[in-house]
């Protein structure tokens, strides 16, 4: 089943603070080299924050897979077998490239198979389904930023391989794990570089996927290419792929629209 749904109307516009916002909030610091497949931007040098250009990033469509469990957790994987994956996603103010403290960052995909917990089988692969593998949500910090653990997604009939995204502002943490209340102001997707893709696709479980992969350039949703459209720089975290990558993406909000 593929994302055809039409993209969410009426929520604020939220827009994309380039690399040098993230460089002055201190994202990156430490990681390991990059390896030629490991760059999903080319572009590294960074300049001050008050040099920063926030553009507009796209709506793209929620899917048919979003389950409203509102799961408060940094490490979505639970027991899903793939290549290890860190999320590092900046929230930041459109105008100021200031970071946003207390604001949700939700994450849902797919795994290694292209099967979304709670719709098991949709890809036709069999395998447990306990509903909640792969989703979650972190609330950021006075840094303004979400980190969030899981594994590299797989891919399903139709899509290129991506990671779906929600932020929410105002909400309340409660005691058994989850979150109510707050405004969602956006909703899109995360995108991986082909070539990190390719890479890890060789892979078990993922090659074990009998599903044929869309690539990024096929995708009908991906659209344009770059940050605005919601594609990651990602980093190695080690000299091979099944040491897994670190993706980053700052998310810039217009706090007046």
């Amino acid at each position: 089943m593929t994302d055809t749904s039409p993209a969410p109307l009426g929520r604020r516009r939220v827009l994309i603070a380039g690399s040098a916002a993230a460089a002055a909030i201190g994202i990156g610091a430490g990681a390991a080299a990059t390896r030629p497949e490991a760059s999903a931007t080319g572009a590294t040098d960074m300049a001050p924050a008050a040099n920063a250009i926030c553009t507009l990033t796209k709506q793209l469509t929620e899917g048919p897979y979003y389950l409203d469990h509102a799961l408060v957790r940094a490490d979505v994987s639970e027991d899903k077998q793939g290549v290890p994956l860190e999320l590092v996603l900046p929230v930041v103010d459109k105008d100021t490239c200031a970071p946003l403290n207390k604001t949700l960052v939700e994450i849902w995909y797919c795994d290694a198979l292209g099967e979304y917990s709670g719709f098991v089988g949709n890809n036709g692969h069999d395998e447990p389904d306990n509903g909640k593998f792969l989703r979650g949500g972190v609330l950021t910090g006075t840094d303004g930023v979400a980190k969030i653990k899981g594994i590299y997604p797989g891919w399903y009939r139709g899509r290129c391989i991506h990671i779906h995204i929600k932020v929410h502002t105002g909400v309340t943490l409660t005691a058994d794990g989850s979150f109510t209340g707050g405004n969602e102001i956006h909703t899109g997707q995360l995108f991986f570089s082909e070539t990190i893709t390719q890479a890890v696709a060789r892979l078990a479980p993922y090659s074990t996927n009998t599903v044929p992969r869309t690539p990024l350039s096929s995708d009908g949703i991906y659209g344009n290419g770059g940050t605005a459209a919601g594609l990651m720089a990602v980093t190695a975290l080690g000299s091979t792929p099944s040491a897994g990558y670190r993706g980053t993406l700052t998310l810039g909000i217009d706090a007046d629209a």
